[in-house]
């Protein structure tokens, strides 16, 4: 069975909805039913899942009812419930509602224009603004069904926007929601330009954004480069780290741990630093004052030529 996730705003997650026999290409634009209203939205994915792991949300309501009201069928014994359960819980379920229809020019016209979004966003600034809090509204979402207003925003940990939400209830009149991004987030919808001089690649083509750790900086060996350098325009560890990080991993581990005892030559040492794309370890030798030679110096051994050791 193919079902189409469908995304309400640029900053929002996608929702699964079945097809409901439509004709649906990627980018449709869509009228479907949520729990809070009715929503127009873009087609970013359409993907196949098994027909067993599908939900009616009609018929997901009527098993509960069942269950609340003690209904069983006769056919069905006390074990073979307990197995059906066992099995069930195994086995993540979607419970998916039907997209009713493929949005039409008329339904794009009694959406809010830019000038009236403009204007919701501009008061809702002020309002966040008089009352100090401390956070950036950047963007607003009109609900297709006009009962709901959803405004989105940036801030550094959990905010109190209760006063702000009374505020906008009261002058738009319609309920009010807060969605929270995160930095990241933002750069992805706003877009932007990167080091490299070409566009971000989360806005561009990066649909999930990984966790971008300390240690793959480390690891690739530009961590001394600075965080200004390694850092994107969130300010957070670029995610291009994350692309060569595979190939890091696999090359490391071909190389001796720092700290280890090698021979080099017949002579002992210890190595200290790791040149990983050129196969290449430095190896501290011991001193030898017993032989005249004063050694401690630090040299490179090529472990292409000579393997691992």
């Amino acid at each position: 069975m193919k079902i189409a996730q469908v995304q309400f705003a640029p900053w929002d997650k996608a929702y699964d909805f079945s097809l409901n026999g439509l004709e649906i290409s990627l980018n449709d634009q869509v009228v479907v039913k949520t729990e809070l209203g009715h929503e127009i939205g873009r087609v970013i994915n359409l993907i196949e899942v098994d027909d067993k792991l599908v939900v009616n949300p009609d018929k997901a309501d009527s098993q509960s009812d069942k269950k609340v009201n003690g209904k069983q069928t006769d056919m069905e014994s006390e074990a073979d419930k307990e197995i059906s359960d066992e099995q069930e819980s195994k086995r993540e379920k979607r419970v998916v509602k039907p997209i009713l229809r493929k949005a039409e020019e008329q339904d794009f016209a009694n959406l809010p224009d830019k000038q009236e979004k403009e204007r919701a966003l501009k008061y809702a600034i002020s309002s966040k603004d008089r009352l100090n809090l401390s956070m950036k509204i950047f963007d607003v979402h009109f609900s297709f069904d006009k009962s709901r207003i959803t405004f989105a925003f940036i801030a550094d940990g959990r905010i109190d926007f209760r006063d702000l939400v009374k505020d906008l209830t009261r002058h738009f009149g319609r309920q009010i929601r807060l969605h929270q991004i995160g930095i990241r987030d933002e750069a992805k919808i706003m877009g932007d330009v990167g080091h490299c001089g070409r566009i971000l690649c989360c806005k561009q083509h990066l649909k999930d954004l990984v966790s971008i750790t300390s240690e793959m900086s480390e690891l690739q060996q530009c961590a001394h480069r600075g965080s200004e350098r390694i850092s994107g325009c969130c300010g957070r560890l670029m995610c291009c780290l994350a692309y060569e990080q595979a190939g890091y991993e696999f090359l490391d581990k071909r190389l001796p741990e720092v700290g280890r005892r090698v021979n080099v030559d017949g002579k002992r040492g210890q190595v200290v630093n790791h040149q990983v794309l050129k196969q290449v370890v430095n190896v501290l030798l011991d001193r030898e004052k017993a032989n005249g030679e004063e050694g401690g110096q630090v040299i490179e051994v090529d472990m292409k030529k000579r393997g691992k050791k």
